[in-house]
């Protein structure tokens, strides 16, 4: 499995920009995913061009909340890759430019060691991979509270990680991971580093994770 986030606050590349917002490439064995898709879609293409990423290459769109700064370079994409599937939560309306809409209101099975969470709190829906070392789940915003994504992420496999936006998660609901990697509106972001040195990994736009 490994992880390319694309558009991030921070860049940790100096070649790409950086923006309100969040989007990263999955890549578990052949299967893409695109997670989230930013705010401004010329800075996504762009990055993703500087990343060497070719949108025609992704199958799958996951799209995590209907926040602006998740979504706002769907469109773009969808201009470039109009056969593309997306995996949204119900309260995401107004899908344009592809009829390959699947909804995800419940715990779901997206394809093998591949799920998720459905949509929690009538708001955001997250990922989970099963890797070796235990199920990664990348999160958009983290706007549900932190023991409910951990809770329902469990019942596919022991939680070893999380990556993504933890917005207003507080550092203590994070103990019993292994690795931890806080994105875009993490409000805590120092504080968790501190608790966690061992654990955490810094973000930005260009960083790659692998995990085997």
């Amino acid at each position: 499995m490994k992880i390319t986030i694309i558009y991030d606050n921070t860049s940790f590349r100096k070649d790409l920009q950086f923006d309100w917002g969040f989007s990263a490439l999955i890549k578990v064995d052949e299967k893409k995913i695109l997670f989230d898709t930013g705010a401004k879609g010329d800075l996504l293409l762009s990055n993703m061009q500087k990343l060497k990423i070719d949108p025609k290459e992704i199958r799958d769109v996951f799209i995590s909340h209907a926040h602006w700064d998740h979504t706002g370079g769907l469109s773009s994409f969808l201009n470039i890759n109009d056969n593309a599937q997306l995996w949204i939560p119900p309260s995401f309306e107004g899908v344009k430019n592809t009829n390959r809409v699947i909804e995800v209101g419940a715990p779901t099975k997206l394809y093998d060691g591949i799920y998720s969470t459905g949509e929690l709190e009538k708001i955001e829906q997250s990922l989970c991979v099963e890797t070796k070392k235990g199920i990664v789940v990348i999160v958009g915003c983290s706007h549900p509270k932190m023991e409910h994504i951990l809770q329902t992420a469990s019942q596919f496999g022991r939680v070893y990680g999380i990556i993504g936006g933890l917005h207003g998660t507080k550092p203590d609901s994070l103990r019993g991971l292994d690795l931890i990697c806080p994105t875009h509106c993490t409000r805590y972001k120092s504080e968790i580093k501190h608790l966690y040195p061992k654990q955490y990994i810094e973000g930005g736009a260009g960083k790659i994770i692998d995990i085997n």
